[in-house]
């Protein structure tokens, strides 16, 4: 058989355009270009709606935490993010991370199940900063202003029936969005994230959901565009980028503790004496520095939260 290779600018006569189409057409096609990149530029210069929320007033019960706030740069180059992969270096990666628009379920144990959107739930919460400790399991830490509300707030919100004895906190499932979620490469992890707090825990007023951070909306790296936080716990604790909230009757069984129930348990309260079984907990070193102090029982925050766990006997509540 004889094949022709025909050069890309051979075309027949029937194929060829006639003159005066072609230069309305290349007319039309830079207009049209024209009028596009106009709208981007647009698009570009319009301001996030979302910034009319920062910065907000700081409560100050929580505007001092004992030590220097973290360098924004350090905090937002050092993220642990498991969906965007293992490495602290995914904040490129994690730009990906697609949060407009982006809806909370909220479902259990409530009077009537819900969808709320983020930003109308921002219309109804009363926003503030904190600037609180965090302590990772891997006894780093670092110091952070915090912006959002209670988590209070949100379970009123959500009217649990007396049946709800936990919450239990989802984040999104898109391995096409984010890699480390593809089982390739962390094998069988049990997808979506998943973490809970008791409800006497979540009533707790140090118990926040997070918005923003260093006065402006919550960066994706670190979780946006709302995440818990629970100062008094280790950080796999506080959830990033939470879809659905649910009440419920059972304890959930958290993302790390499915994973390893030898090493992550399900109240996770910082405590100095309780080393990991591969490593001390008895003190942290500061994100961004080699400075080191001795870690502090609830990571200094038992007078907020030590008589949650007074009555509970026979748990491993620092674990």
């Amino acid at each position: 058989m004889r094949i022709i290779h025909r050069k890309p600018w051979n075309l027949p006569e029937r194929l060829v355009t006639p003159e005066d189409i072609f230069l309305n057409r290349r007319g039309f096609l830079a207009a049209a270009a024209i009028m596009a990149a106009g709208k981007a530029g647009a698009e570009e210069a319009k301001p996030d709606p979302r910034l009319a929320y920062y910065p907000a007033a700081v409560n100050p019960a929580f505007r001092d935490a004992g030590r220097a706030i973290t360098a924004e740069e350090d905090n937002t180059t050092f993220n642990n993010f498991y969906e965007f992969g293992a490495s602290k270096r995914i904040a490129s990666l994690a730009q990906r991370l697609e949060t407009v628009p982006w809806a909370m379920a909220i479902d259990g144990e409530v009077e009537k199940p819900f969808t709320i959107d983020f930003d109308d739930l921002m219309k109804k919460v009363a926003l503030e900063m904190r600037v609180v400790r965090h302590r990772c399991v891997e006894a780093w830490a670092m110091v952070v202003p915090w912006t959002g509300f209670p988590l209070s707030q949100l379970v009123s919100l959500a009217k649990p029936t007396g049946e709800a004895r936990y919450v239990r906190f989802e984040t999104f499932h898109k391995p096409n969005m984010a890699p480390g979620q593809k089982a390739s490469l962390f094998g069988d992890f049990p997808w979506p994230y998943v973490e809970g707090l008791t409800m006497e825990e979540a009533m707790n007023d140090l118990a926040f959901m997070v918005t923003g951070a260093y006065g402006k909306p919550l960066p994706k790296q670190m979780g946006a565009p709302i995440r818990l936080h629970c100062p008094w716990k280790y950080g796999f604790k506080s959830i990033k980028s939470v879809v659905r909230v649910s009440f419920t009757k059972d304890r959930p069984v958290s993302f790390w503790e499915q994973i390893g129930p030898g090493e992550y348990g399900f109240w996770a309260n910082v405590n100095p004496e309780v080393a990991h079984p591969r490593w001390s907990q008895d003190e942290e070193r500061m994100l961004g520095s080699e400075e080191r102090f001795p870690t502090q029982l609830y990571n200094g925050y038992g007078e907020w939260v030590a008589h949650l766990y007074k009555d509970i006997k026979g748990e491993a509540l620092f674990m």
